[in-house]
């Protein structure tokens, strides 16, 4: 959570949560905001995050009611090349796709489940079944593995984002519980949250946005993390408003936010533009997280730079694949 700071006619207050800030802003929007990646102080009624009502609140559970997700801390390290490490309690456990791990104390266990371990399918083995069906319906190993701390004091485990980017960490409960997204994008969560799938409804926008018929749908009230590509935005959509966006730059969005796609302009701009045929338009209310770098992006480069496709021989040297020979690489 973002820890913001306000300040008033030179006196300044903080840190204060996302909520708590939100509710001096409207109680009185004349002065200024800073957060943790703002340059600088921000009028308050320029910053959306504070002057947007919330969307989609989600309602207290009823008194004595149990968390459904295990309530985890967690440190985000690195710039280009992230990696996020969950601190565990005693008994507190974290799922993560297979391969995700970085390094973990010797008292953390690992065990490898169908499924994602929410309990929210059921227990029996058809459900375990299915709720692994559904990740192999998105493209995504039918196991994932829980690390669950069996020893008496606090314990960590860490989990490396696959390619240079950035780790969105999110707290469902925030938004309303409910989660869209891209169907690489997941990283790990605390144990609890229901990973699932989430069908386009709409023939077109399943065909050409980018991410099929088929996307993640994380649900559950705990901690999840997303990796993205490049530089991260996070926006929230007011009502009616429109924004169109590359079909591979989406990383997730609210359930609120309507999802369709349009014809990248005439049949020039659309052949020879080089932003494809169709791009994505997201339509608020809600919030949406964009990635700068999409992994198809950055993968299609280096293909093209790769010399069996004809790419970049001798980086430049006049003297080519003799340069390759003499340089040393090729030893």
């Amino acid at each position: 959570m973002s820890q913001w700071f306000l300040s008033y006619d030179g006196n300044q207050m903080g840190p204060l949560d996302q909520v708590q800030a939100a509710a001096h802003a409207r109680n009185n929007p004349n002065g200024f905001a800073w957060r943790e990646g703002f340059a600088q102080w921000q009028p308050i009624n320029t910053v959306n995050e504070l002057t947007t009502p919330a969307i989609h609140a989600p309602v207290p559970p009823p008194a004595g009611a149990l968390r459904r997700s295990d309530e985890i801390d967690f440190k985000i390290v690195g710039t280009e090349m992230q990696f996020v490490e969950i601190e565990l309690d005693p008994g507190e456990s974290a799922l993560a796709e297979a391969g995700a791990m970085m390094y973990k104390d010797s008292r953390v266990e690992m065990q490898t489940i169908f499924g994602d371990g929410s309990g929210s399918g059921g227990s029996s083995f058809m459900d375990k079944l299915l709720g692994a069906g559904k990740r192999l319906l998105t493209g995504e190993s039918l196991f994932m593995t829980v690390f669950t701390n069996k020893g008496h004091g606090k314990a960590h485990a860490a989990f490396g984002a696959p390619y240079p980017g950035n780790i969105i960490p999110v707290h469902l409960k925030d938004i309303g519980g409910t989660l869209i997204c891209q169907k690489d994008s997941f990283l790990c969560a605390a144990k609890g949250v229901s990973i699932g799938i989430f069908f386009q409804r709409k023939i077109l926008t399943g065909l050409f946005g980018g991410e099929g018929f088929i996307m993640q749908k994380l649900e559950g009230d705990g901690m999840v993390f997303m990796h993205a590509g490049g530089t991260v935005v996070e926006r929230i959509l007011q009502a009616g408003e429109v924004l169109h966006v590359d079909t591979g730059c989406i990383v997730a969005l609210a359930p609120s936010v309507n999802f369709d796609i349009q014809q990248a302009g005439g049949i020039k701009t659309a052949l020879f533009g080089g932003e494809g045929l169709f791009f994505a338009t997201l339509q608020g209310p809600g919030k949406i997280w964009l990635q700068s770098l999409p992994f198809s992006r950055l993968a299609g480069r280096m293909l093209q730079a790769a010399p069996q496709r004809g790419g970049s021989k001798g980086e430049g040297s006049l003297l080519g694949s003799l340069g390759n020979l003499l340089d040393g690489d090729n030893s």
